[in-house]
């Protein structure tokens, strides 16, 4: 498919555990000229619903992601997503297409936008052009966490989302947010790959091992991020 141009998009992903440090994280992150929150699956593990409601209260305009990685469902989960405040969820390539559809439907029933994550297929490409035929807003190009640290340990090779990034973007016209594993100036460098929406999260930001924030100056480091990135 031809590809598009889509706006540039910092994102943080709050991969937290407690929602009072989240919440002073995403403030920072919104001084800094973050323009989407997420609650990190991390969070909605252990605040659900209210971490959202208290995402959606503290900050009323800006766009928020839940990421669910909905694997069943589909419908439900978006429902009670959306109605807390979320502006976007996200479905797992690897759920079955009617699970895909049923987010999707459940997306234009509730004005929300829905993001297709292709953690863990063996062809990323085709099943981003699923998620996209199924109906899909954007494309998370997605290289999980314990994959990459299993190919670490086993054969000492380092997996990354531009391993395949090229064939993603070409398969697709939607937006890709690519994920796992980036270093701060691979993720600066996103957008000129042809994957607009950059995801600050573990562990550019956030500690993987802790879920604490890494950063001793969160609010230098992503505004320094942010600025070259919009830039």
């Amino acid at each position: 498919m031809k590809t598009a141009t889509h706006p540039t998009v910092v994102q943080i992903s709050l991969d937290l555990t407690d929602i009072n440090e989240a919440l002073e994280t995403a403030r920072t992150a919104v001084e800094a000229g973050v323009d989407w929150l997420e609650a990190g699956t991390p969070l909605l593990l252990a605040e659900g619903l209210h971490g959202v409601r208290a995402l959606r209260e503290a900050f009323p305009k800006h766009p928020i992601v839940a990421d669910l990685k909905t694997m069943d469902g589909g419908y439900l989960e978006a429902e009670m997503m959306a109605k807390a405040g979320a502006t976007h969820v996200v479905v797992m390539a690897r759920a079955h297409p009617a699970t895909i559809k049923a987010v999707v439907r459940a997306g234009r029933d509730y004005n929300i936008k829905v993001m297709g994550d292709n953690l863990a297929c063996e062809d990323k490409a085709a099943a981003s052009r699923m998620l996209e035929d199924l109906g899909v807003d954007y494309i998370v190009h997605h290289t999980g966490y314990d994959e990459r640290n299993a190919a670490a340990a086993e054969a000492n090779v380092r997996l990354s989302p531009f391993d395949d990034l090229e064939k993603v973007v070409r398969a697709v016209s939607i937006p890709v947010q690519a994920v796992g594993g980036l270093t701060i100036e691979e993720a600066i460098e996103m957008p000129k790959h042809g994957a607009p929406l950059v995801v600050l999260g573990a562990p550019l930001t956030i500690d993987a091992e802790s879920f604490n924030v890494a950063s001793n100056d969160l609010k230098a480091l992503l505004t320094e991020i942010t600025r070259r990135i919009h830039a």
